[in-house]
């Protein structure tokens, strides 16, 4: 049955039927929209104002409208100075007029005295001048949006420019943006304090001039480029642009993607109150292929030189063959965990058809041997597929030494900060881990410069991360989810995402390990885990515990009571 939809006293009170129903239900009605355009087809930079004074109320509106910008995480970094003493505007006048004389020296002579010719502010003549100043004292790290992007906080102000100029313009305001000045000393003209930026002053005031056009076309100066001239499709073009990447793949379509939303808003139920379990299950329903109700286990065991060359496994060799036996029985630790979560499990043993290297002295793979353990995973993956979920499993002695050196390499990671324990080594070990990831990248950096993921993939991977590689991107070209386990199955994704970008989206990250790089890559992956249980057992373990929880929440989105 269905029952009555629960409608929130607060915030949106849409639902997805209606959105999906009439996606321009949102619009204003066609004469706001037109009043829009007009408003801002006629904005115009004022030079000339009369002498009569803006009403506080108007002048509040105004800087109202300004309040109401987008900042980057909310953070409203916005200071609105505002300047009527006539002391004050004459000082701000004097520094525009230096700057525009000094600006005018750098100009063709022809250029320089069109320049002089024009005015370019009404500084004195405005009764109000706005200085927009962007407080930055808060570290960009600490701002949502800012730690990647930190002048993000300057591009709010100028959204509040923007806005303040709209609104002026409608009520009949002239509003001119100057920046001839040097920002330093607008700061000290107004007491800025340090951390506190300027965007230059704003005149505000009833125009005396009313231009049709601007002003700089008016009298020469530029034009307007045509709009197909600054639109560009999906890149930037141009012989030296870079070429778009090859990919085989394709992400589900929007339409997919919001359908998945959409299921989860149907529920008698908050929307994403699952947390990132429902993200998890979105992004599962948006792929192409079929909705899971099991899955496969894939564990694949790879041998490595390093582990006995230098003495970086807690282990000897032969455990790897040990695991991959007890796979193949159903007793290993990945296989138990499996079978109680409902899923097959399949054992692989990559061999590299060629002599493998020790990392340090020698490349891993030869190119030939890891282009043709890739094809070797891509045809296991297609396979697995039809048996629904495909969950990553390994095992390797040495095989986290040889994750943690592709990391470095794929991430520009510090060794201190990608090298972790593994199956139990002691300080002393893992200073040889250490010291082995250092040369070993250090080493690859100097032979293969600009390599690109498939060369480092053979200068410092290992088997079963190129079979594992390449089982994600035949899963991924199937339409279903990938569901990943630790730092090595994560590392061999990162290798097929830059490969084929779209893989990224059949991923589902089951799990964050204590291995000290597995962080940093699924970050790479932008993939946040199911899982954190601090798991470093390997083989599929924490893939599998994930597999249970998500075709869990599968179920129970199908099964769940739907609102009307």
């Amino acid at each position: 049955m269905t029952w009555p939809r629960p409608v929130p006293v607060i915030g949106d009170q849409t639902h997805a039927a209606e959105r999906a129903a009439d996606p321009a239900g949102w619009a204003f009605d066609p004469a706001t929209v037109e009043a829009l355009h007009a408003v801002v087809g006629a904005r115009r930079d004022i030079r000339r104002y009369r002498p009569d004074p803006v009403p506080d109320e108007l002048l509040r509106t105004v800087l109202e409208a300004g309040h109401r910008a987008p900042s980057v995480g909310h953070s409203q970094p916005w200071r609105f100075v505002v300047v009527t003493e006539q002391a004050t505007r004459d000082r701000a006048a004097v520094l525009a007029d230096r700057e525009r004389l000094r600006q005018a020296e750098l100009l063709t002579p022809d250029r320089r005295a069109r320049l002089l010719d024009l005015q370019l502010e009404g500084i004195r003549e405005a009764p109000v001048g706005i200085v927009v100043a962007c407080d930055r004292r808060t570290h960009a790290t600490g701002v949502l949006g800012r730690a990647t992007f930190p002048d993000a906080d300057l591009w709010s102000c100028a959204c509040a420019i923007q806005n303040i100029w709209l609104a002026a313009r409608a009520s009949g305001l002239g509003m001119g943006w100057v920046t001839l000045f040097q920002p330093a000393d607008l700061a000290e003209l107004l007491h800025l304090p340090e951390g506190v930026e300027t965007l230059g002053w704003l005149c505000l005031g009833w125009p005396d001039e009313r231009p049709p056009e601007p002003g700089l076309v008016r009298h020469g100066w530029s034009t307007r480029a045509p709009l197909e001239d600054v639109v560009l499709r999906e890149r930037w073009p141009g012989e030296e642009s870079p070429a778009a990447p090859v990919s085989h793949l394709a992400g589900p379509q929007p339409e997919a993607v919001v359908a998945a939303r959409d299921t989860g808003d149907d529920l008698l139920a908050v929307p994403g109150s699952l947390g990132v379990l429902d993200r998890a299950v979105d992004r599962v329903l948006a792929l192409p292929g079929p909705v899971p109700g099991t899955g496969t286990l894939v564990v694949v065991a790879g041998d490595h030189p390093v582990a006995a060359a230098h003495a970086v496994s807690a282990y000897p060799a032969s455990v790897t063959a040990d695991v991959l036996a007890a796979t193949g029985t159903g007793e290993s630790l990945g296989a138990s965990t499996a079978r109680q979560a409902g899923l097959h499990v399949r054992a692989h043993h990559a061999v590299s058809p060629d002599v493998q290297g020790d990392l340090l002295t020698a490349d891993a793979l030869t190119g030939t041997a890891a282009a043709a353990l890739v094809e070797e995973g891509r045809a296991l993956g297609t396979e697995l597929a039809a048996t629904g979920l495909v969950c990553l499993g390994e095992v390797g002695i040495g095989n986290t030494t040889v994750a943690a050196a592709l990391a470095c390499a794929l991430l520009d990671l510090d060794p201190d900060d990608a090298v972790g324990l593994g199956a139990g080594a002691d300080a002393a070990m893992l200073d040889r881990k250490r010291a082995v990831v250092r040369g070993a990248v250090e080493r690859v950096r100097a032979e293969h410069p600009s390599a690109g993921p498939l060369t480092l993939l053979a200068a410092l991977g290992g088997p079963e991360v190129a079979v594992l590689t390449g089982i994600t991107l035949g899963a991924a070209a199937a339409g279903v989810p990938v569901v990943l386990d630790g730092l090595v199955t994560s590392v061999a994704a990162a290798v097929a995402v830059r490969l084929e970008p779209a893989a990224q989206t059949a991923l589902v990250a089951g799990q964050r390990s204590r291995e000290r790089g597995h962080a940093a890559v699924l970050t790479d992956l932008g993939l946040e885990p199911l899982l954190d249980l601090r798991l470093r057992a390997g083989e599929g373990v924490g893939a599998a515990l994930a597999a249970q929880l998500l075709l869990t929440a599968l179920r129970a989105r199908a099964t769940a009571g739907r609102v009307s």
